[in-house]
């Protein structure tokens, strides 16, 4: 049993305006020592059906984060390495002016390189779950890619699939085919997105069967450096962006229990909730249970509890 933090709902650094996003807060950091940068703190805010939901879950960004740094930097090691855009997780080495307390950051900020992101969500799925899984249960297909029949949910597919989406700035991300996608922004750039989203996500789904977890689904970003290259930036294979289950209960003819918000989905699916107004505040036994969900999955991913987390 660990004891929870306050919880950071939103951060104003002396940093210029931030850019706020469902989860995260991001400052520009232009010019420092580690080069043209950006701050991005992990808050303990979480949606679900589009809305940021009244109710946070304390220590959540810093479980985003950890997982997110432990992915970078085993990705980055082997003969195949994947770059990416962390510089650093250390507070005290992120240029931030001596008024800024660092307190509520430690375990939930990381600096990263300042990268032109991808407009499209790069989507694998291992697995038969979620909108894939109404899609094929209706056509046969998974976001236009045709599947074998007989297929039950929660099945493995036979191998990853690529099913990018595009990147909503409110609402929800569509699904869109891979030659939308190739007619927006190239053939060879989506093919290489395709080949290194589907790499990415077999390296992290190897690490996570060994530690007894099935990455079902996950959706990774890509940006550009000024000078053109690709890297891997916003977060990695962490319970926002992914589907994690139980291996022991894996391909039982079911969808699982999740390692992630599906928990709260699933609550907020049986409170009446129109989905259209504003969502309820969540029961202190919900967001217990849902904070247990997230340190477990970190537990497991990465051997430890997030820094700050005790």
């Amino acid at each position: 049993m660990t004891t929870a933090s306050a919880p950071v709902v939103r951060t104003d650094l002396p940093l210029g305006p931030p850019i706020r996003g469902k989860v995260r807060d991001c400052y520009s950091i232009p010019g420092g020592r580690h080069g043209d940068a950006m701050l991005i703190v992990s808050t303990d805010r979480i949606s679900a059906f589009d809305w940021i939901l009244p109710t946070p879950i304390p220590d959540k960004g810093r479980v985003l984060t950890a997982i997110s740094a432990f992915w970078f930097d085993l990705l980055a090691r082997g003969p195949n390495p994947t770059v990416h855009h962390l510089i650093t997780t250390d507070v005290n080495d992120m240029d931030l002016p001596a008024s800024v307390d660092r307190g509520p950051l430690r375990g939930r900020t990381m600096l990263v390189k300042r990268a032109e992101v991808i407009p499209f969500e790069c989507v694998v799925r291992g697995w038969l779950a979620g909108s894939g899984l109404a899609e094929y249960r209706a056509n046969g297909t998974v976001c236009g890619e045709p599947l074998p029949p007989g297929l039950v949910a929660g099945d493995r597919l036979p191998e990853p699939i690529f099913t990018p989406a595009t990147k909503a700035e409110t609402g929800h991300d569509e699904n869109v085919s891979f030659e939308t996608m190739a007619d927006r922004i190239g053939v060879e750039l989506a093919d290489s997105l395709r080949a290194k989203s589907i790499e990415v996500y077999s390296r992290g789904a190897a690490h996570a069967a060994s530690r007894g977890i099935v990455v079902a689904d996950t959706k990774f970003e890509w940006g550009r450096l000024s000078d053109g290259s690709l890297i891997l930036v916003d977060e990695v294979l962490t319970p926002d962006s992914s589907r994690f289950w139980p291996a022991a209960t894996a391909g039982s003819g079911r969808v699982p229990d999740s390692f992630d918000k599906q928990f709260v989905r699933d609550w907020l699916e049986g409170s009446g909730w129109d989905k259209s107004s504003e969502p309820p505040a969540l029961p202190a036994d919900v967001v217990t249970k849902t904070r247990d969900k997230y340190l477990e999955a970190c537990r497991l991913l990465t051997g430890s509890l997030p820094e700050g987390v005790a």
